[in-house]
């Protein structure tokens, strides 16, 4: 009874692209590594969500009363990559000058595009395994250890950076 996830696997590319120039402004606003430590936040928390949700509807005899949750989590997960994307890319722009900013730029987009193709094989794998809620489980410790790379490097006093 559960619909298909193809009906809906654009919704998410498509909120984090047109998050991007939000969390680009509001890092204007506020100072990149301060939306990059609120949003690392929401990643922790909604991909521990999202885990948990999986977890739940493989153990139910009627998984698709957590869709709708599902989905709410997954989208809130997106934005926030979005937004994460934007202060990211207005970090870079802020801490190198403008001969090392280009460089990094195209490396951050490398490994950004990593990610997106590393990140569904991940739960793919799990959803195989059985354990999707592993793979979200992952994202979340690894969210969790930019969140703290973050503060130390640009948040912390004492940093040698400052980048609000």
């Amino acid at each position: 009874n559960a619909p298909s996830a193809l009906t809906y696997a654009w919704i998410g590319p498509f909120v984090g692209a047109a998050m991007r120039p939000l969390g680009g402004w509001i890092s204007d606003k506020l100072g990149g590594s301060i939306v990059t430590q609120v949003i690392s936040l929401v990643m922790v928390v909604a991909s521990v969500y999202a885990g948990w949700i999986m977890m739940q509807a493989y153990q139910s005899a009627t998984p698709e009363i957590y869709f709708t949750p599902f989905i709410v989590a997954f989208i809130v997960l997106f934005a926030a990559t979005g937004i994460g994307n934007g202060s990211t890319f207005r970090t870079v722009g802020v801490i190198f000058d403008r001969t090392q900013a280009g460089p990094v730029l195209g490396w951050t987009s490398a490994v950004a595009a990593y990610g997106a193709f590393i990140a569904p094989v991940v739960i793919g794998q799990q959803i195989k395994a059985g354990t999707p809620q592993l793979a979200m489980y992952g994202f979340a410790i690894f969210y969790a250890v930019c969140l703290v790379l973050n503060w130390w490097f640009y948040l912390r006093a004492g940093s040698e950076i400052k980048n609000p």
